[in-house]
């Protein structure tokens, strides 16, 4: 096993998914010999070669367009964009074309494509540069939709879905690309595609989150640890998002009776809606307090000064915990 962080998951997950299937190719703006904006694709044009890993025009419609003709025709495209606000020019070609072929052709045709994305703030970056638009690929029938917290499950999540015969969208965390190393198996694994994973086990209240404020809610179970240690909570990372673990989900809050839903993407129309809305029409009859978010503002995200008031943060996870568990009828 090798001790790598989250950007090295990322390439060692696209060289292991090269070698084993010659009709991979990946490719995005600075892609090539650069290797990406974040090195993700560093090394792979020299050893795989300028056709099966290669610079984009700078045209995400286009390029995401071109993918879709190689997956019909046999290829499993792997399509980096290089920030995830920059994908709206994409947009187009992904709600239109990629998520309804599978349906327009009856299944005579799958779309065997991957569309990686950074995504979300906290690297004082511009706003394009910063955004959390999960909710925009969720929405549209046909795609799945993953998002990963942890070295071992970025590398994992990113080969089933280059193993997936429908089209998948990672969107990897920005700001823990180099934030923490793992032990991660060396080679081929995957980790399966809509399945969340229970981090911690407890009773008095589900919290449920993905990506980044995977991490922000365990530095937040640490404060509740020290500063209210009766507070028992069961943390689970969804991992995927479209399709999400709802069995999980239901099973954790009919035990703790509270659920609290945590990402830095916008509150209206989120993934954190549909949590509430499911967990509501399933599980009401167990509920012993109002469901709950912890979420990022309706707003454009700041620029940098203000960036830090819009993230998510342990502290306000920590404060929605306390608020939660302590509702009274």
């Amino acid at each position: 096993m090798a001790v790598i962080n989250n950007i090295t998951a990322v390439t060692n997950a696209l060289e292991v998914a090269m070698e084993r299937n010659d009709k991979v190719v990946v490719y995005g703006e600075d892609a090539g010999f650069e290797g990406g904006v974040f090195r993700a694709t560093q090394g792979l044009q020299k050893k795989f070669g300028i056709e099966r890993c290669f610079n984009a025009p700078i045209s995400e419609a286009i390029f995401v367009g071109a993918a879709i003709g190689m997956a019909i025709n046999g290829m499993n495209p792997v399509v980096e964009l290089q920030f995830e606000g920059l994908g709206r020019a994409s947009l187009q070609n992904i709600t239109t074309h990629l998520g309804r072929y599978r349906n327009r052709t009856r299944g005579k045709y799958t779309l065997p494509m991957v569309i990686r994305t950074p995504m979300g703030g906290g690297i004082s970056a511009l706003e394009h540069h910063s955004e959390a638009l999960e909710a925009l690929y969720a929405h549209t029938a046909g795609l799945k939709v993953v998002v990963p917290s942890t070295p071992y499950d970025t590398k994992g999540l990113l080969l089933a879905a280059i193993e997936s015969p429908d089209p998948v969208i990672v969107m990897e965390p920005t700001k823990l690309y180099r934030a923490f190393k793992q032990e991660v198996p060396d080679g081929y694994y995957t980790v399966p595609i809509g399945e969340g994973y229970k981090i911690t086990e407890g009773n008095d209240v589900t919290i449920v989150t993905y990506g980044a404020q995977t991490v922000d809610c365990q530095k937040a179970l640490e404060i509740i640890k020290a500063s209210n240690p009766e507070i028992s909570a069961e943390l689970i990372d969804l991992r995927t998002i479209s399709p999400w673990d709802r069995k999980m989900v239901f099973e954790s809050v009919k035990k703790t009776g509270r659920l609290i839903v945590v990402h830095e993407a916008v509150k209206s129309f989120s993934v954190s809606s549909e949590i509430i809305a499911a967990v509501n029409e399933n599980c009401f009859e167990y509920l012993k307090a109002p469901l709950a978010r912890v979420t990022g503002y309706d707003v454009n995200i700041p620029f940098v000064r203000g960036e830090g008031y819009h993230q998510v943060n342990p502290q306000k996870i920590a404060e929605q915990i306390k608020k939660t568990v302590g509702f009274k009828f």
